[in-house]
C-alpha cells in the first residue's frame, strides 16, 4: 500500500500564503503524476493542479498564477505554494498520487486524509 500524508494547512488572512505539502510512503514502485484537489462545503472535489513525473503541470483557472505544485521525486514529496490567497480558497485540501504498489503492482489512486484551509480576515 501507499499512504500519503499532508501538512501545511491552516487559517490565513486573505492575500496571505501557505504551503501544503505531501509525502508518498510504503510499498512504492512507481510515483506518476500526483496532484492536489480541494472540496469546499456542499461543492463537489475539485482539481487544483497536477503534476506529471517529468514535471508538466495543469492548473484550475481559478488559481493559475496564484499557486504553483512541485514535486521532490527523491522524497516522493509533492508542495502546493498558494499565495493571494482568497476566500473562495477555503476548503479541504487532499492530495492524490497514480501510483504502482510494489506488492502487488497495480496501478491506482491514492488520496491523504486531507487537510483544512481556512481564508478569512
Amino acid at each position: 500500500q501507499v499512504q500519503l500524508v499532508e501538512s501545511g494547512g491552516g487559517l490565513v488572512q486573505p492575500g496571505g500564503s501557505l504551503r501544503l505539502s505531501c509525502a508518498a510512503s510504503g510499498s512504492i514502485f512507481r510515483l506518476n503524476a500526483m496532484g492536489w484537489y480541494r472540496q469546499a462545503p456542499g461543492k463537489q472535489r475539485e482539481l487544483v493542479a497536477d503534476i506529471s513525473s517529468g514535471g508538466t503541470t495543469d492548473y484550475a483557472d481559478s488559481v493559475k498564477g496564484r499557486f504553483t505544485i512541485s514535486r521532490d521525486n527523491a522524497k516522493n514529496t509533492v508542495y502546493l505554494q498558494m499565495n493571494s490567497l482568497k476566500p473562495d480558497d477555503t476548503a479541504v485540501y487532499y492530495c492524490n498520487a497514480d501510483a504502482i504498489d510494489s506488492g502487488s503492482y497495480r496501478r491506482r489512486d491514492y488520496w491523504g486524509q486531507g487537510t483544512q484551509v481556512t481564508v478569512s480576515s
